[in-house]
């Protein structure tokens, strides 16, 4: 396709625009067909031939190209003549005997006039505005037969419905008043058998009158019978008790006579227990802790404490260093816990930092046994954190105002002189009190190698 220099085509179309210009809008039918035409006639130029605002529906097929770019092409075929020439270049290859016939100036009376009207929009011959003036008035007329005859139609239908519900109606009727004549004579029948059931409720009431007579007299025949046969069930339980009684007289004597010598046993061992009592009062005895065996002279084993087995360790990073720790009697472990999670993992956030840790100290906790605290510090926390502690491990955040390395010194301080206590920090500060106050502070990083093993 060869593009007409500036100045030429291009030129005459603007020209006769503007010579020829329409006073309203397009009729929507003729829109809609112009768009249309404008999107079939869309796929064949090349992107460079585009308007830039049609650029980016280069790809879409022509039903979504007229769905979405469609007040876009209508836009630029008003505003554009190159374009408009190049649509109608594709238009006269589509659709040459109407083109022909619309240039020629006598467009054919068996086409369509909205697609009369949408070629003659698109290629602007001599009096396209007449052209699409008249195609607009047929199409108008057009509009109006059909919503005539859609009215006519509307009207019969109507009419049918009309003529239909008055025969239902009527049928709805009969057949209603034959259900009334149906109800009344219902209603007669229901009325006979409704006096019939009066007289047999009121002969039953007069039967009813009699047996609560007869039940009357059976009633008062009974309570006299019930009233002699409790009389002698008062007698008789009267000499059963009198049995009774006798019986266990009987028995009490017997056990009487049969302990008497336990008796006399039991009142001299209580009198013993009693005079051994008060002579341990009158001495103030202590409780006696010693053993025979806790008198022998010899010598007993030492007991191993955090210091002989830093002596014994072969480095400070060392994970048997931290088993032979915890396998002390009675070992605590204290953990700082995101100095810990910090030196070990600190890409994770703080929740996952915690769950990780306590997870790993779980898990040694119930390998070796020993009591474990990890402390988080609290001090800026916003609301307390809810967590599950696990089990073996206690849990603890410090409160506001105090932080973490204090509540770790004050667990250290708590615990009794000789218990083996371990403090896991690499804070100095942690390990210089915690070790004053006797524990064993190790590094952080023994911790986290010994809890890769777990």
């Amino acid at each position: 396709m060869v593009e007409q220099p500036p100045g030429g085509a291009a030129s005459a179309d603007a020209a006769d625009d503007a010579v020829e210009m329409l006073d309203r809008p397009l009729p929507e039918g003729v829109r809609r067909r112009v768009v249309a035409l404008v999107s079939d006639a869309f796929g064949g130029l090349t992107v460079t031939e585009l308007p830039a605002q049609l650029r980016q529906y280069a790809r879409f097929t022509p039903t979504r190209r007229a769905k979405f770019a469609g007040n876009a092409m209508a836009a630029a075929l008003a505003g554009d003549a190159t374009f408009r020439r190049r649509i109608g270049e594709r238009l006269r290859e589509t659709q040459p005997e109407l083109s022909a016939a619309l240039e020629a100036g006598s467009p054919p009376a068996a086409a369509d006039p909205v697609d009369v009207a949408a070629a003659a929009y698109v290629l602007r011959p001599d009096g396209w505005v007449k052209l699409l003036a008249a195609a607009g008035e047929e199409a108008q007329r057009a509009d109006a037969e059909r919503a005539d005859a859609e009215s006519r139609r509307e009207l019969e239908r109507l009419r049918e419905e009309l003529a239909q519900a008055r025969a239902q109606t009527k049928s709805e009727t009969e057949r209603l008043r034959g259900d009334l004549d149906a109800a009344r004579k219902e209603a007669e029948s229901l009325q006979r058998k409704l006096r019939s059931a009066a007289n047999e409720v009121k002969r039953a009431e007069a039967a009813l009158r009699r047996g609560r007579a007869e039940s009357d007299t059976v009633r008062a025949e009974a309570a006299a019978q019930v009233s002699a046969a409790e009389s002698e069930t008062r007698r008789l339980r009267a000499r059963l008790g009198e049995a009774e009684a006798s019986v266990e007289a009987g028995r009490r004597a017997a056990r009487e006579g049969r302990s008497v010598e336990d008796m006399r046993l039991r009142l001299l061992l209580d009198t013993v227990l009693e005079a051994a009592g008060g002579l341990r009062r009158e001495l103030a005895l202590p409780p006696s802790s010693m053993r025979p065996a806790d008198t022998v002279d010899a010598v007993e084993p030492g007991r191993m404490s955090p210091k002989d087995v830093a002596a014994r360790a072969l480095s400070d990073t060392d994970p048997a260093l931290l088993d032979q720790l915890l396998a002390l009697p009675q070992a605590h472990l204290i953990v700082d816990g995101y100095n810990v999670t910090k030196t070990g993992y600190p890409q994770l956030p703080l929740e996952k930092q915690r769950l990780r840790l306590l997870g790993g100290l779980s898990v040694l906790a119930a390998q070796t046994g020993a009591e474990m605290t990890c402390v988080f510090d609290g001090a800026e926390l916003a609301a307390p954190v809810l967590l599950a502690p696990p089990r073996g491990v206690r849990v603890l955040f410090s409160r506001a105002g105090v932080t973490a390395d204090e509540l770790i010194r004050q667990l250290a301080r708590a615990e009794p002189s000789g218990r083996p206590v371990v403090v896991v920090s690499t804070d100095r500060e942690v390990a210089d009190g915690v070790a004053k106050a006797g524990a064993r502070p190790v590094a952080s990083v023994l911790l986290l190698k010994r809890l890769s093993r777990v």
